[in-house]
């Protein structure tokens, strides 16, 4: 594992060393083989693409598909910089707005918690330089979920921990909250909300793109249990290389909201923020994989 890291670290850092337009064109060079020969997950692609925009043609169906590998030829090298990126260049392409709202709320509301909806949208490994955007006092972190292989994992922990902020594996996420709110340390966590749980850890379903989705429930659930401020992220691609992350406000007061409101309400706005622009989100996540159907006969069988 070891080896594996520091051979692919090695070339990573060597490559990150090029000014970004030109690994655009490494990334334009890229697109070819992976959507015409490796067609990397196209059929999954198209499917979801098909199936969460019925209302459209084939051939714009298609062009959005196209326009989405191109994107993510992008996301890899933009990925690939962060080995070697300076802070000034990273505040300039990766812009944050809202973070002072959170902060003086914070204070006024005497919250320790600000508890943030991420999703796969734009370039979400650049909001890990959220750090650069927050007081000193104050901690960023993100729940994550560990990579199988080893090496790659420890790679993305890296990228992700360079910039002071905190990564906290999923099934720790609890654990870790509650030393935080035992150290009274003023946190603001990103949740990654738009993955798909595994069978035993599947609550609820929500609609999604006119079908029937499992959701994680975790934001909100400890959200109320440690009455965080809950906000969410909303995305934009400025231009290619520039981001600008907008922090807005989900709820006033999380704890008189039912039971998966939140996670509904948050679920909604990725959806608009996703049919947009839609070529931006990980389509080539295959987000549908589980259905409501299947969850039901497991849930039979399990009770004979």
């Amino acid at each position: 594992m070891n080896i594996i890291y520091y051979i692919v670290f090695f070339f990573w850092y060597l490559l990150s060393l090029l000014p970004l337009p030109v690994l655009y064109v490494f990334s334009d060079l890229l697109y070819f083989p992976l959507y015409y020969c490796i067609r990397y997950r196209r059929r999954i692609v198209r499917k979801n693409l098909t199936e969460s925009f019925p209302e459209l043609s084939k051939e714009k169906v298609i062009r959005i598909e196209k326009q989405y590998y191109h994107f993510f030829c992008d996301y890899i090298i933009e990925t690939i910089k962060l080995f070697s990126i300076s802070k000034k260049q990273l505040k300039r392409r990766m812009t944050f707005g809202g973070v002072e709202e959170i902060v003086r709320k914070m204070k006024a509301e005497e919250k320790n918690f600000c508890f943030v909806y991420l999703g796969h949208y734009c370039n979400w490994e650049w909001i890990a330089s959220l750090p650069y955007w927050a007081p000193d006092d104050i901690l960023c972190g993100q729940i994550y979920h560990p990579l199988y292989n080893k090496a790659f994992d420890k790679l993305f922990l890296r990228l992700r921990n360079q910039f002071g902020g905190e990564c906290i594996p999923m099934k720790e996420t609890l654990r870790r909250i509650i030393e935080l709110k035992r150290a009274k340390q003023k946190t603001i966590i990103g949740f990654i909300s738009d993955q798909t749980p595994k069978w035993n850890s599947i609550h609820h379903w929500t609609e999604f793109f006119h079908r029937e989705t499992p959701v994680f429930i975790g934001t909100e659930r400890i959200g109320k249990q440690v009455d965080a401020l809950i906000y969410y992220a909303d995305v934009k691609r400025i231009k290619r290389g520039y981001y600008h992350c907008e922090f807005k406000q989900l709820t006033d007061d999380a704890k008189s909201v039912p039971d998966y409101g939140l996670t509904d309400r948050y679920t909604k706005k990725l959806e608009q923020m996703i049919t947009a622009v839609p070529q931006y989100w990980l389509w080539s996540h295959n987000r549908w994989k589980r259905t409501k159907e299947e969850f039901e006969r497991r849930k039979q069988e399990e009770n004979k």
